[in-house]
């Protein structure tokens, strides 16, 4: 069963999808066959939406030493606000979970992935409403789910019930957007919702002495991307620039994981607004970063993602994930790190 809760927030959503339609890129200079360029001219800009790269780069002191100008490092991070903002040209590149650009290409948004970045251990916990009587995930038949089919958070549901062996009639999935998650499970609109860090640290610490709690799931999460409209890809200038970004990106996760003392205070405490003690403990469940030279692991898991979303009935019908892919971009973020980054941690 799908619930949508509706209110003012998704009638300005409305209103900016429609103003974003409206909006037009010019066609572009070059194409996707041809080679990346090794320099980018003089006065190119870009629009960010990578906020960790943003305060990694600044705590490193780099910000001011790119190689091109950022015209705007907004702050627009859920897959559904990425897509309106890449629709109305309003927007050159963005980091996401591996299910917006599935979104993006189910609703005619044409994007392409130029870099990723694997984990193989769970990010998101499932987070209760104060007072549920939930304690595990056998507790989720009938119960109310926080459910946002196009982000991250969606496909942790789909395949933390596939996992449970739980049907999607057993459960009533409610369709937000995960930045109203938290708002729905103070208000017991909903039983349950996944949430990462620091999120789940933040709600616990407000309403955990009154029964709310994260329940594990093992659903993971697998890739973080990085990904860009075709039309900026299409732009010789702009496609200068993201080719350097996307090593900008890998190097600045690198430098966090290598400053854990620094990041820890730079984005955890400072930006996140969380306690020192907290930033300590969320970054000890971080995995060590991984960027793979080669992205058939990551198609595969794509693949997989699509033919669940679209089996559960979302987004119509399946595709071959290799739409989604610009394979100039393979090895660039893997070539950008230290050899032991383009590696599995060993367990």
């Amino acid at each position: 069963m799908r619930t949508t809760i509706r209110g003012i927030g998704l009638a300005a959503a409305a209103a900016v999808l429609f103003l974003s339609g409206c909006a037009t890129r010019n066609s572009g200079d070059t194409d996707l066959s041809a080679g990346l360029p090794t320099a980018v001219p003089p006065g190119t800009k870009l629009s960010i939406s990578v906020n960790t790269t943003r305060v990694a780069l600044q705590a490193a002191g780099q910000l001011n030493t790119l190689p091109f100008t950022v015209s705007d490092w907004p702050a627009v991070q859920a897959g559904p606000d990425v897509i309106q903002a890449f629709r109305g040209g309003a927007l050159d590149v963005a980091s996401n979970a591996g299910i917006p650009p599935i979104h993006a290409h189910a609703t005619g948004v044409d994007a392409k992935i130029v870099g990723v970045k694997v984990r193989e251990t769970p990010q998101y916990k499932l987070v209760t409403a104060p007072n549920s009587a939930i304690n595990a995930l056998a507790d989720l038949r009938g119960k109310k789910i926080g459910f946002s089919p196009g982000q991250a958070q969606g496909v942790i549901v789909l395949r933390t019930l596939q996992a449970a062996g739980i049907g999607l009639n057993e459960v009533e999935l409610v369709e937000l957007n995960s930045t109203q998650f938290l708002t729905a499970l103070q208000g017991k609109q909903i039983d349950i919702a996944p949430l990462g860090e620091p999120s789940i640290t933040k709600y616990l610490a407000q309403y955990g002495d009154q029964g709310a709690k994260a329940v594990d799931t093992p659903a993971v999460d697998a890739l973080t991307i990085l990904w860009a409209p075709t039309a900026v890809l299409q732009d010789s200038a702009k496609l200068a620039a993201v080719t350097e970004f996307v090593k900008i990106w890998a190097r600045a996760d690198i430098w966090s994981w290598e400053h854990p003392e620094e990041w820890a205070d730079a984005y955890y405490v400072k930006d996140q607004k969380v306690s020192a003690e907290d930033a300590r403990r969320i970054l000890r469940t971080v995995e060590r970063p991984y960027y793979p030279a080669n992205w058939d692991e990551a198609l595969k898991w794509e693949q997989e993602t699509i033919d669940l979303v679209t089996k559960s009935g979302y987004f119509g019908k399946s595709f071959d994930a290799a739409a989604l892919f610009d394979r100039r971009f393979e090895q660039l973020a893997a070539d950008a790190v230290p050899t032991q980054y383009r590696t599995k941690e060993k367990s």
